[in-house]
């Protein structure tokens, strides 16, 4: 019996989240699947979703999840429109969401950085365990969040389901043909010199103002290399001013000239930077899947990045693993990726083939068939 699944569409602007619902939403859409599918998000975000299939529609909803009211209005949504089923494609459940629904989780960052307070962090955890074990079906991103999501928050391993996401596929390193765009990009950007890439937030969790530290000793070894003498550091995603340890460390370490904080750039930008940079460095501490390695990978540019959570799970042999507590290790990680050729060609090889263990209509069969199972209360394999 066809399903009427309605998914909560309203991040689909966000960094990390919005990847995640744009193609699934798109790979979903592709299945020739019987159900109806209901995509709710605000009307300015509707043109996101043109060109999908007859058996989806669209319904505008203006609320964010993060006004209180929220809690009330978007149960009160859900249960007007009928649905069978509800996807929460991030951690963020309303208290009163009738079920069945289902709820992706990306990460429980919020558990170990987000809420040092004893009654703050009891406050989170209870909420999310709420919303999660209320749940006809946990979707977990990667085994390390699945992990997580157990030892953390107590969920049943049987009623987790480890379903990989995947890169956007339009990322791909440029072909001759879009040579001149790339030229153009960086010109209208005034990149005229080499440069190590890092793209996300500057949450303390991402580990940048050691990445700053790391760059400030490279750049001190190679400041007479033939290539690398005006290497830069270019961060996208997030302004310094969002993050003032971040800040101290670029002023401490005397790079203000050399670190360029380019906030959030288009996508056709973004897939430029990728593929033009010299290395993707990436020094997280904590991660729930770690998208922006396999984004890069997918560029064909070597990736540098930290052994922790679920990174060495998605990078494969594919990246140079570094411990992100020690600037001293990861410079020797990017002056390695930047000076071995022979180590720099084997990145780029084992990163495309890394790449090709993710896809969305991989994705979007398993997210299909947890529907099935939570939507027609069957039991179905972890």
């Amino acid at each position: 019996m066809p399903l009427r699944i309605l998914i909560d569409a309203r991040h689909i602007q966000d960094f990390g989240f919005g990847t995640y619902i744009r193609n699934l939403v798109r790979a979903l859409s592709g299945l020739d699947s019987p159900h109806r599918f209901i995509l709710v998000c605000s009307r300015k975000d509707q043109t996101e979703f043109d060109g999908l299939a007859g058996n989806f529609q669209i319904l505008p909803y203006e609320r964010t999840d993060a006004e209180l009211f929220d809690q009330f209005a978007f149960p009160a949504f859900a249960r007007g429109v009928r649905a069978d089923l509800i996807h929460i494609p991030l951690n963020v459940v309303p208290l009163f969401l009738p079920r069945p629904y289902v709820v992706t989780v990306h990460d429980l960052s919020a558990l170990f950085f987000d809420a040092p307070e004893n009654w703050r962090l009891e406050l989170v955890r209870a909420r999310m365990r709420r919303g999660l074990m209320r749940a006809s079906r946990v979707i977990a991103v990667s085994e390390s969040t699945r992990q997580d999501a157990e030892q953390m928050l107590g969920i049943p391993s049987s009623r987790i389901t480890r379903i990989y996401g995947a890169a956007d596929p339009r990322y791909t390193r440029l072909d001759p043909a879009a040579e001149a765009e790339r030229r153009l990009t960086l010109e209208r950007y005034q990149i005229k010199y080499p440069f190590l890439l890092y793209t996300g937030s500057v949450k303390p969790q991402k580990n940048v103002a050691r990445l700053v530290e790391a760059f400030a000793l490279v750049r001190g070894e190679l400041e007479d290399h033939p290539v690398y003498k005006n290497l830069r550091l270019i961060i996208i995603g997030d302004q310094i001013s969002t993050s003032p340890n971040l800040r101290q460390a670029v002023l401490h370490s005397r790079v203000e000239s050399r670190v360029r904080f380019l906030g959030f750039v288009p996508f056709e930008t973004l897939r430029v930077f990728y593929s033009s940079a010299a290395a993707f460095v990436f020094p997280s501490l904590y991660e729930g899947f770690g998208l922006p390695p396999l984004e890069a990978m997918a560029s064909g540019t070597p990736v540098v990045s930290s052994n922790v959570t679920s990174l060495p799970e998605v990078a494969g042999d594919a990246a140079y693993f570094v411990n992100p507590d020690n600037v001293f290790e990861i410079a020797r990680g990017i002056k390695d990726v930047l000076l071995d050729e022979t180590l720099r060609e084997k990145l780029i090889i084992r990163g495309f083939q890394q790449c090709r263990r993710f896809n969305w209509e991989d994705t979007a069969r398993q997210v299909l068939a947890t529907y099935e199972a939570a939507g027609m209360g069957r039991e179905m394999p972890a």
